[in-house]
C-alpha cells in the first residue's frame, strides 16, 4: 500500500500567508494559484485522490507537487530552470517596467521650449506596444518576456488600451467622406411652400 504524502506544515507564519494568499489570488498566473490549492488542501488533510478531484487534475500531479513543495518550499510552485515559465522579477525591476509604460515613448513628438514639436527619437514608436515595453526593459538590463509584461500591468493597475489613428475607425458605420462623382450631378430642386404670414387673395 502505498505511503500517503501530505505537505509538510509551513516552515513559518511567512510562508503560510504567502501560500494561501496565492491560493486565493484571481490575479496570479493560473498554475500558481492551482498549486497553491493543492498545497492548502493538503494542509487540510485532504488525501491526493480528494485533492485532484476537487482541482480536476491527475492524482499524480498532485503527488509531483506536494514533494517539489517539501523540499523546496513556495520555490517548489514553479516550473524549473527550462520548463518554460521565465524567472521571477524581482521587486525594482517590476518596478522599472511600470515606470516604462507611465513614461513619454521615445517617438513621441512632445513641445520644447520654443513651441516646435519633436521626439526624441523619430524611428521609434509614439505610442508603447508590449513588444516596445519588452525590448526597452531588456535594454536595461531586465530579462522579461512580453507575456510577464502584460501580467505586471494588470497585477499593478497600470490600463491598458489598443492604439488607434486618426485615418481610421473601428466604427462598422464610419464611412469616409469622398469627392462627389461629377459636378453635373444635378441637385434636389426644393419646393417653396407658402409663408404662414402670406395672406389669400380674396
Amino acid at each position: 500500500m502505498p505511503r500517503l504524502l501530505f505537505a509538510r506544515a509551513p516552515q513559518d507564519a511567512a510562508e503560510e500567508r504567502q501560500i494561501r494568499k496565492l491560493a486565493g489570488s484571481r490575479h496570479a498566473p493560473a498554475d500558481w494559484i492551482l498549486r497553491a490549492r493543492m498545497i492548502e488542501r493538503s494542509w487540510a488533510g485532504e488525501r491526493t485522490g480528494q485533492i485532484a478531484r476537487a482541482l480536476d487534475c491527475h492524482p499524480q500531479t498532485v503527488r509531483e507537487r506536494l514533494v517539489r513543495f517539501n523540499a523546496e518550499g513556495l520555490d517548489g510552485l514553479g516550473d524549473r530552470s527550462g520548463g518554460g515559465r521565465p524567472a521571477r522579477l524581482a521587486e525594482a525591476e517590476r518596478s522599472t517596467i511600470v515606470a516604462l509604460a507611465q513614461s513619454i515613448p521615445p517617438g513621441r513628438p512632445v513641445q520644447r521650449a520654443d513651441g516646435t514639436m519633436a521626439a526624441a527619437d523619430p524611428e521609434q514608436d509614439a505610442h508603447w506596444t508590449l513588444d516596445g515595453l519588452t525590448a526597452a526593459a531588456q535594454a536595461r538590463g531586465v530579462q522579461v518576456e512580453r507575456s510577464q509584461i502584460r501580467r505586471i500591468l494588470r497585477r499593478e493597475g497600470v490600463r491598458w488600451r489598443h492604439t488607434r489613428t486618426w485615418a481610421s475607425s473601428t466604427d462598422p458605420d464610419f464611412v469616409p467622406k469622398e469627392p462627389r462623382s461629377s459636378r453635373c450631378t444635378p441637385s434636389r430642386a426644393r419646393t417653396r411652400r407658402p409663408s404662414a404670414l402670406t395672406s389669400l387673395a380674396p
